[in-house]
Formats: C-alpha cells, sequence, structure tokens
C-alpha cells in the first residue's frame, strides 16, 4: 500500500531568524519613516513663515518690516532637506553605512531645532531688513516681535531627531533596498545555459533545501 510524505516547505532564513521581533521591526520603520518625513515637512514649511516682525521709522513715519524663517537662519531648511536624503538613504545601505546614516539622520534633526530656537530670538535679520526698506543702514526695529513658528520649526526638527534614533535603535532589524529583488527572475526550475548544480544537491528538491538551511546558506541564491 502506498504512501504519500508531506514535506514542509522550507521558510526563508531571514524569516525564522527574526522570530517575534519582525512584528516590531514593522511598526518602528514605519514610525521612523513617518516621523521623518512629517518632520522634514513641517520645518520647510514653518521656515518659509514669519518668524519675527517690527517698525521701522521712515521720512517721519512708520513702516512695518518682517522676517520669513529663511531670512533669520537658512540652517534648519538645509538641514530638513539632509535629512530627507539620510532617511531615503537608510535603506540603500547596510550595518556600518547604515548607523552612519542613521547618525546623520538624527544629527541633522538636532542641528535644525537648535538653529530654530537660537533663531526665535534673533534681531538681526529684522534690523537688515529695517535697512534695506529705509535705505538706511543705521535703521533700528521698534516695536520688535517673534512669532511662533520658530518654535514649530523646531517641533518638527525633533521628529527628524526622533526619525534618526528609531532609526539607530531598531534599523539593524529593517530590509534594505532592493535587498528581495537580488535574485535573477525566471520560472522556479529555469537553469541558465551551462549551469551546474552546486555541491550539496539540487537546489529545487526540498531535503536539499532544507540540509542548505542548516548549513546556514541561502539554497535561493544563484551560485
Amino acid at each position: 500500500m502506498g504512501y504519500v510524505s508531506a514535506v514542509p516547505v522550507p521558510q526563508p532564513r531571514a524569516a525564522r531568524a527574526s522570530g517575534t521581533a519582525a512584528p516590531g521591526g514593522r511598526r518602528s520603520l514605519a514610525a521612523a519613516l513617518l516621523l521623518g518625513a512629517l518632520g522634514a515637512t513641517v520645518v520647510l514649511l514653518s521656515s518659509g513663515q514669519i518668524w519675527a516682525e517690527g517698525t521701522a521709522s521712515v521720512g517721519g513715519g512708520t513702516v512695518p518690516v518682517e522676517a520669513d524663517g529663511g531670512t533669520v537662519t537658512g540652517v534648519p531648511t538645509a538641514l530638513a532637506v539632509v535629512g530627507l536624503a539620510a532617511l531615503v538613504a537608510v535603506f540603500a545601505v547596510r550595518r556600518t553605512g547604515r548607523a552612519l546614516v542613521s547618525g546623520l539622520l538624527a544629527l541633522s534633526g538636532a542641528g535644525a531645532a537648535l538653529a530654530s530656537v537660537l533663531g526665535a530670538a534673533d534681531s538681526d535679520a529684522l534690523d537688515a531688513e529695517a535697512a534695506r526698506v529705509t535705505g538706511d543702514s543705521a535703521a533700528a526695529v521698534a516695536g520688535l516681535t517673534h512669532t511662533a513658528w520658530p518654535y514649530v520649526t523646531a517641533a518638527g526638527a525633533l521628529l527628524i531627531l526622533l526619525a534618526g534614533l528609531l532609526a539607530l535603535r531598531y534599523g539593524g532589524s529593517w530590509p534594505a533596498m532592493g535587498g528581495r529583488y537580488e535574485r535573477q527572475g525566471g520560472p522556479r526550475g529555469a537553469r541558465p545555459a551551462g549551469a551546474t548544480t552546486r555541491p550539496g544537491g539540487d537546489p529545487d528538491r526540498p531535503e536539499d533545501l532544507w540540509k542548505a538551511l542548516d548549513r546556514g546558506e541561502d539554497p535561493t541564491r544563484e551560485g
């Protein structure tokens, strides 16, 4: 009497090794992407708003003067762009490179936050604007006030910082860009012309797949 042997389908080595860490890795990945993108958007938009305003005397009267975030300091905008680039680059590198890029992402957020807070008390940009409007290089601004936008910019920068810290902490478990597409396409049984079977058996047989996995090899990778 014949019998049927049920052979379990081997799972990818990465899935076996990750265990219960995979869901946490996916959550941290989603959180980092959301925080980084949202933070950079907030910084870029807030830097274009009015940070400081006042009045300058001209011809016996006064004229309003104002300075936006880009006039006060261009550092937050520049670092937000760097942060966005680093956020994308995190998935293009691995191991040490990923740690370095994650550190750059965190530093971009920290630097943008610091520059924003320092810019909240800056008056030089408004004095320069007053001099331009009045044509008097010695013109000074009266009734100087600062808006809340520098602090909104700083808050966005802190989101970038958090994304960088998440990447430093959990980035090692995140997938790399194109990692799952490294293998050549084609039907399962296809063989390139002139190709030979690797030592250790036929990689299409489940028994040999298990043996390759037990040896620590990737049976799905072309030899």
